[in-house]
């Protein structure tokens, strides 16, 4: 029997980003099925399975706009040279098959950028010819004729690209990123103290955890506020090149000796383990993986509207939603995170609600999306 030719589109495929271990696991779930699979991308990082047909597109680019274009460019020419039965793209290039909105939409980061920004910062935005750029070809690929389906990670992201682009209900597909329960799960009284320890926390400090690199977009700044004015403990996963200047604040605030910054970490399973619960008050975020990963911890979860996470949150029981920028909201829920060894029920019901978005589902909803495409 005939494989059917999948093509993905990635353009720097990097192991630890979302939109790349949501095809990573893509991959490994369809590789037993009847499925050629190729991946069109610029640049690979790691071992792709040998079984795995990767086509790179490197062009030369003279800054972020060339970058855009010539990659676009350069991957539809490989699929329109190869002719694969079915293009699904991770990137704004219009012409694929597929469109998966990983990254949500640009022109809804504007908008929520636009309310920390100061005015020339505004301006500049809407000179730039990358802004631009990115704003025509995200308009351009939702009204190609040729596009049959789009995949959203939250109904979220589905809902804005309606109102944004007027692109018809029945082109959607929501499909939730998976977690691997087996791999995150709570800690026991041993490995929570453990993990305590290794960072020099005290034992009965209700400690919440904040995971993600680009501090400004994914909301540490709100994150320290919150736990400035309350007695709560916080962890930051993750890097900027700012990161001095969150340092400082929190100095500002009297809070910087309640806070663990560490860096990125390639296992962030014991920093879970060593938290009460996470607090992501991000400015916009179509989906994070941090949010699975954390409730999968069992722990409760503080998070925004602008989060296609706080889909999976009822309020005062898997965790807390308000606006990104709600100061006292979020210091109230930040109080209100319970200490998860004395009182787990929150922690229980944030782990239960993802106990279904396993590889296997995500797997059986991708392989029926392709069937009512391919011919």
């Amino acid at each position: 029997m005939k494989k059917t030719r999948l093509a993905i589109v990635r353009q720097k495929y990097r192991p630890d980003g979302g939109a790349e271990r949501f095809i990573s696991r893509a991959l490994e779930a369809l590789d037993n099925q009847n499925l050629e699979l190729n991946i069109i991308t610029r640049q690979w990082s790691g071992e792709p399975n040998p079984d795995w047909h990767v086509h790179l597109c490197n062009p030369p680019k003279w800054g972020r706009v060339s970058r855009e274009r010539r990659f676009a460019d350069s991957a539809r020419q490989c699929w329109q040279r190869e002719q694969f039965d079915l293009v699904q793209s991770h990137e704004r290039i219009a012409g694929c098959d597929v469109f998966r909105a990983g990254d949500g939409v640009h022109q809804v980061w504007l908008e929520q950028r636009a309310r920390i920004i100061p005015s020339y910062q505004r301006l500049l935005t809407a000179l730039s010819g990358y802004h631009r750029y990115v704003l025509a070809a995200e308009k351009e690929m939702f009204n190609c004729g040729s596009l049959k389906k789009i995949i959203c990670n939250s109904e979220m992201v589905k809902q804005q690209i309606i109102r944004c682009y007027q692109v018809p209900e029945d082109k959607f597909a929501i499909i939730y990123n998976a977690i691997d329960c087996n791999r995150f799960y709570p800690a026991d009284e041993a490995a929570r103290l453990r993990a305590r320890r290794q960072l020099d926390l005290p034992a009965d400090a209700c400690t919440l955890i904040y995971v993600g690199s680009g501090f400004e977009r994914k909301g540490l700044k709100q994150a320290i506020t919150a736990i400035a004015s309350t007695d709560r403990y916080l962890i930051v996963v993750g890097q900027d090149k700012h990161q001095q200047k969150y340092r400082a604040f929190a100095q500002s605030l009297g809070c910087l000796q309640r806070i663990r910054f560490v860096g990125v970490q390639k296992e962030v399973l014991a920093f879970y383990h060593a938290a009460d619960g996470l607090i992501l008050p991000t400015l916009y975020d179509p989906f994070p993986n941090v949010i699975l990963e954390a409730m999968a911890c069992g722990l409760p979860v503080i998070t925004s509207l602008s989060c296609g996470g706080a889909e999976f949150i009822e309020q005062g029981r898997q965790g807390f939603v308000c606006d990104a920028l709600d100061a006292e909201s979020l210091a109230s829920f930040s109080a209100q995170i319970p200490l998860r060894h004395r009182d787990p029920q929150m922690g229980y019901l944030a782990r239960k609600r993802v106990l279904g978005c396993t590889p296997a589902h995500l797997s059986e909803q991708l392989l029926q999306l392709y069937q009512q495409l391919l011919p």
